[in-house]
């Protein structure tokens, strides 16, 4: 379960873009938290934990502000939007929830394929069209990920949202229980060509070359 409460150190910081540039020039980028209970909150993280923590691992993972701030040390916040420089792919800035701990979120957690289908083995091809489902839950709650194991799908198999253990009566689904995960098909394969087949044909193609009228007529 999410919930090991990562400390992430933030220092205060003033709004405005002169504000902004001198701290990423420092190598510390501008963060906002806000949540149902609490205020817009503007400080800053290192770029080093932005770019530690940017992976989708860390996406539903409740972080502890550390700060000398007494209006953001101790705040339990989730990582809401990292935003990205289009040309340097630098991140500059996030966005973080303070969530209401006493209330349940919708997020959305991934799924992790694990194993080699028996499908495959028989020449199948393993397919995934789905990399996470909804789910809700408290934020203490928030699993890390779904394992799916998927050694027992055959050929022509699929896999659905429902047929994902949750783990627990705390986590309710969000996604249709419908929906289809991952599958394993059948692989595309060219005709095998017949030789005795392929010489008939190259005989009858000068002779149908030579008559065009009687397509023609066809």
């Amino acid at each position: 379960m999410a919930g090991t409460q990562i400390e992430l150190k933030a220092v205060a910081r003033k709004t405005g873009k002169h504000n902004s540039r001198s701290l990423r020039v420092n190598k510390m980028i501008p963060a906002v938290c806000y949540g149902p209970k609490t205020k817009n909150i503007n400080f800053s993280v290192t770029e080093n934990d932005v770019i530690k923590y940017s992976s989708a691992k860390f996406d539903n993972e409740i972080f502890k502000l550390k700060s000398d701030d007494k209006d953001i040390d101790g705040l339990l916040v989730l990582k809401k939007d990292i935003s990205i420089h289009p040309v340097s792919r630098r991140p500059v800035h996030l966005d973080f929830l303070v969530p209401d701990m006493t209330q349940t979120v919708k997020v959305d957690v991934e799924i992790k394929y694990e194993g080699t289908s028996i499908g495959v083995k028989e020449g199948g091809i393993f397919n995934i069209l789905m990399r996470s489902i909804e789910v809700e839950c408290l934020p203490i709650e928030i699993p890390e990920a779904f394992i799916v194991d998927i050694t027992n799908l055959g050929l022509n198999e699929n896999f659905h949202v429902s047929d994902i253990e949750l783990g627990s009566d705390k986590v309710t689904l969000i996604s249709s229980p419908d929906d289809t995960i991952a599958t394993v098909s059948q692989a595309k394969e060219e005709a095998a060509a017949d030789p005795a087949a392929a010489a008939e044909g190259d005989a009858a193609a000068p002779a149908a070359a030579a008559t065009p009228a009687a397509d023609d007529k066809k």
